[in-house]
């Protein structure tokens, strides 16, 4: 969700001691009227995140796992080594990105800007790699330039997103899961040594059978993936059914109507550099698509980033995105 990064080198300040009750440091409200999400603001001026955390106990996951996402607003800005701090100590430890489905850049150990995407360009709401059998459970975004115009990224409850999907829908989603077919080494989307984060075939292979997904050599530097993977899951923290795919991200319908048409008419159906089908290998039928991209517009809610900001969410319960924007927008992310 970011097309540059300013870590604000420089920046530090010290940093002092927590010593009055954690509770008292913060006021913690809704976001918005009839969403769970909440925003949280330090009652003491530029209070600092790492500081307070190491104060508060339980309180900051607590507000993760009840609300689903928190907005830190008012905080002491964060570079990325800060956000990496922040991320760890509520976390224990950030993830790296393996199988990537979009291009990063590494700013600081395993944190990284967010999708570098044109700033024109949408980024549809998601689940952060619920393309995969195995995903991040919490996401920390950090809003270190917010663009001029535009950039917002949106959210939306991943459990109202089900509710909304058409059962008929739902149905035939949950049955048979979700295909993900990738065809690396056309010059198109990220190569396969990029996505692996290896120049080892060998080492592609082997991780890709350790996470059932089918690989396919064609000669030359191509390669074709298959994984079928959950549509849906179950929230490991409230226990709800939430809509957990990203079929209508990498349906080739996903794109604009333009650069669609000039894939498919330089590739043919299982060439095409991503695309989604059912599990069973059947078509996605369009129907079915427009309905679950209803189904998150309805649910989305979005903000202006402002300097500093910092969001915490739980990457089951809220699906997230990018707005298109101008000017420079940074954003650092990390996943734990």
């Amino acid at each position: 969700m970011s097309q540059k990064t300013s870590p604000l080198a420089g920046t530090r300040r010290t940093r002092k001691p927590v010593s009055a009750r954690a509770e008292a440091l913060v006021a913690v409200e809704p976001l918005f009227e009839g969403t769970r999400m909440v925003s949280c603001t330090p009652t003491v001026a530029l209070l600092d995140a790492r500081e307070w955390l190491a104060g508060s106990g339980t309180m900051l996951r607590r507000l993760r796992d009840e609300h689903g996402a928190v907005l830190l607003r008012g905080f002491s800005p964060l570079d990325a080594d800060g956000l990496g701090e922040l991320a760890t100590a509520m976390s224990g430890g950030l993830l790296d990105y393996n199988n990537r489905s979009t291009p990063r850049t590494r700013v600081s150990g395993n944190v990284f800007t967010s999708t570098e995407y044109p700033a024109d360009q949408t980024i549809p709401l998601h689940n952060e790699m619920s393309y995969t059998d195995a995903w991040p459970d919490t996401l920390f975004f950090a809003c270190v330039v917010p663009a001029e115009e535009g950039g917002e990224t949106p959210f939306a409850d991943s459990a109202r997103v089900y509710d909304r999907v058409p059962a008929g829908i739902r149905e035939r989603f949950e049955r048979h899961g979700v295909m993900y077919v990738r065809n690396f080494g056309h010059g198109v989307d990220l190569s396969w040594q990029e996505a692996f984060q290896s120049e080892d075939r060998d080492e592609v292979d082997a991780y890709c059978r350790e996470h059932g997904m089918q690989t396919e050599w064609l000669g030359g530097d191509r390669l074709r993936t298959r994984h079928v993977v959950q549509a849906t899951t179950v929230s490991r923290t409230t226990g709800r059914k939430v809509w957990f795919n990203q079929a209508h991200l990498f349906h080739v319908s996903s794109l604009p109507g333009g650069v669609e048409k000039v894939l498919r008419e330089s590739f043919t159906e299982d060439e095409l550099p991503r695309n989604a089908l059912h599990g069973d290998g059947s078509p996605l039928d369009p129907a079915d698509l427009a309905g679950i991209r209803a189904a998150y517009a309805a649910e989305e809610i979005a903000f202006p980033w402002q300097s500093g900001d910092i969001v915490i969410i739980d990457n089951e319960q809220f699906a997230h995105g990018r707005r298109p924007y101008s000017g420079t927008r940074s954003t650092l992310v990390a996943m734990a």
